[in-house]
């Protein structure tokens, strides 16, 4: 296990590596999930497998610490995430210091291919564009784009959302607990209840500009996978239109890496090839 302090009261990220060849390969997840238990299977797949693999876990989730003071914002989360990339030597020299490029990117020779996952995703799309050296392509796994209308009793970050911080930290927890699947529950249970809440508040909220917004223009590679189920992705258009490879997948649903992995590593391999 890897770390890097990334806040001024120590807390730490923390990290599964694999080694292998550069450039590395950055693997984030979900909202209330741990990037190991959802990624472990791809990054050692044959079709993804050789590259230096982080498999990273966001502050607040999995593994790594679960500060109650962290606002816990994507901005947040993507400048923590910076901290601990530059020190994992991604991006130029591990010294600490985030020495990023020029604003479009063009400098990106020394960054991580990222492949990220739902909140992960809106967590990269950030990443990307406040500190581009870091990023050299993105890969982004059926990933929040647009704000989100929160709506109490549903099981995704929305409903997470619709509580107070208060209400939820009281309760709501539980009843967010018996809505969703065991299988994300399984993960959700290790992420700081604080950290879950606020997490899903601002990822509701999204950024200004918006992730989409954001995504159309950053100038690295990027493609965009999702559910064929779900039908034509919103926006699609623009997105290629800007240079985003957009790939519907068959039999999967939001959790594309774990419903269908052949289709999942065979797709991101052929965006990163």
């Amino acid at each position: 296990m890897h770390s890097a302090v990334v806040t001024s009261r120590g807390d730490r990220i923390r990290w599964v590596e694999l080694p292998g060849e550069a450039p590395a390969r950055v693997y984030l997840h979900g909202l209330g999930s741990t990037s190991p238990a959802y990624f472990t299977a791809s990054a050692v797949h044959p079709l993804l497998a050789g590259r230096r693999s982080l498999l990273v876990d966001l502050l607040g989730h999995g593994h790594s610490d679960r500060p109650e003071g962290f606002a816990y914002t994507l901005e947040a989360h993507a400048d923590a995430l910076a901290q601990a990339l530059v020190q994992a030597g991604i991006g130029g020299d591990a010294d600490g210091a985030d020495a990023d490029a020029d604003a479009d990117g063009a400098d990106a020779a020394g960054g991580a291919e990222v492949i990220a996952h739902s909140m992960g995703g809106a967590v990269a799309i950030v990443l990307a564009a406040r500190h581009p050296r870091l990023v050299s392509r993105l890969v982004l796994v059926d990933a929040n784009l647009d704000p989100q209308v929160s709506v109490r009793g549903v099981a995704g970050s929305s409903g997470i959302a619709s509580y107070t911080e208060e209400e939820f930290l009281a309760g709501g927890w539980a009843e967010v607990r018996d809505r969703v699947t065991p299988h994300w529950w399984s993960t959700m249970r290790l992420a700081g209840r604080t950290a879950l809440h606020r997490s899903a508040v601002h990822l509701a909220a999204g950024t200004t500009p918006t992730m989409r917004e954001l995504l159309l223009e950053l100038k690295i590679p990027r493609g965009f996978l999702h559910p064929e189920a779900d039908g034509t992705l919103s926006g699609a258009e623009a997105l290629e239109a800007a240079g985003v490879a957009v790939v519907a997948l068959p039999d999967c649903g939001h959790n594309i890496m774990l419903d269908n992995p052949e289709a999942f590593a065979r797709a991101t391999a052929e965006l990163l090839a």
